[in-house]
């Protein structure tokens, strides 16, 4: 009875933020729609101006529990920007977390609304959110031989001649590094190997095409590159061994104490746009989030463990950054479920956002 107890109080933890969440999508979705339709006539740069004003305030929402309801600390190395910029953020992958740690940065910029994923191709197919990333202006890739780079190059040229802010968020390793998974370590050990480029301990080996296109197609409008490398604190185990990062249901349940963000802005004259330059530069700021990762996690020096070098600072989220949007959204979402016609709408938007929205991004990728 008390083991049951235990279960079912943790599992709350996780439920209540995905529930309310989730459960407001559909009326989020509805107010984007209504815009959607008015904004036919209107300049793109105005729709965009506003759609990044309707995002910001859905992930503020989503802040809110990933940080303000987790309690988490956020250690950052390195001083982010005051102004707001045209960026591509580059950093690590290891789980799905690393997606909220982007709009955690972004937050603090005041760029929260203007972050913009390269996504991989199979999560398109993700009911509302895949078919809303791409019409924020994310882009769907594949990867090696099925990726196309004339798709993406369209979108980002066509968004930057529209003058639309950009905090692009790309992870070059692909997929996400786990220690577990030791055969995909191995791959790409191996792959380095045969290329040969460094070989890898605590990352993958970095694919530059993505970040490459990127870098063309927004030729003239980005203003750095930012740098980023991160580490959940409670992730190793036994005598400096790692274990798999949180994933979001766990974040949830506040089984990460700390992250810690390194932080390294490389202006964008710095980076040589050359495909084989780019490429040797990629790797060596890859080379460089492996020794620091090395450090996290190996340091025979006890006072390096579970820190990254240089001045770590504790950066608090305050309330009135997230707490209005969970008020804004759950105002538009009661409506919907206290009547039966309105739950008929959240249904019917739920069911047939996800069946347009799948035939949407398959026609027109």
């Amino acid at each position: 009875m008390l083991l049951s107890l235990v279960v079912h109080t943790y599992s709350l933890r996780y439920w209540f933020p995905a529930t309310i969440m989730l459960g407001s999508a559909p009326a989020y979705l509805l107010s984007w729609g209504a815009w959607r339709l008015l904004s036919t006539v209107l300049p793109a740069r105005m729709y965009h101006k506003l759609d990044d004003r309707l995002y910001c305030m859905y992930q503020s929402m989503v802040l809110f529990f990933f940080e303000n309801y987790t309690g988490v600390e956020i250690i950052i190395y390195g001083d982010i920007p005051k102004n707001k910029e045209n960026v591509i953020y580059l950093s690590n992958h290891q789980c799905t977390a690393d997606w909220i740690i982007a709009d955690m940065l972004a937050i603090r910029q005041s760029a929260l609304g203007h972050v913009r994923y390269v996504l991989k191709d199979g999560l398109k197919w993700l009911p509302l959110y895949g078919w809303y990333f791409s019409q924020h202006g994310g882009a769907y890739v594949k990867r090696s031989a099925k990726f196309s780079e004339i798709a993406m190059k369209k979108k980002l040229f066509t968004q930057t001649q529209d003058g639309v802010p950009m905090y692009l968020v790309i992870f070059p390793e692909g997929t996400r590094y786990n220690p577990e998974l030791k055969n995909v370590i191995a791959d790409s050990q191996a792959f380095a190997t045969k290329e040969g480029l460094a070989v890898l301990k605590h990352t993958l080996t970095p694919r530059m095409k993505a970040s490459h296109i990127a870098l063309e197609a927004m030729e003239g409008h980005l203003d750095a590159v930012y740098d980023i490398t991160v580490a959940y604190e409670g992730t190793q185990e036994g005598f400096r061994q790692r274990k798999p990062a949180p994933s979001m249901p766990e974040f949830l349940c506040k089984e990460c104490p700390r992250v810690h963000i390194h932080f390294d802005r490389v202006d964008i004259k710095e980076i040589p746009p050359e495909p084989l330059f780019f490429r040797r530069w990629l790797h060596e700021r890859f080379e460089i989030k492996d020794r620091l990762l090395t450090d996290f996690y190996e340091s025979e020096d006890e006072d390096k463990l579970c820190r990254f070098p240089g001045e770590g600072k504790h950066s608090p989220l305050n309330l009135s950054k997230t707490l209005p949007s969970v008020m804004i959204l759950g105002g538009l979402t009661l409506p919907l479920l206290l009547t039966e016609n309105g739950r008929k709408l959240y249904v019917r938007t739920w069911v047939y956002g996800t069946l347009l929205g799948w035939l949407w991004v398959n026609a027109f990728p």
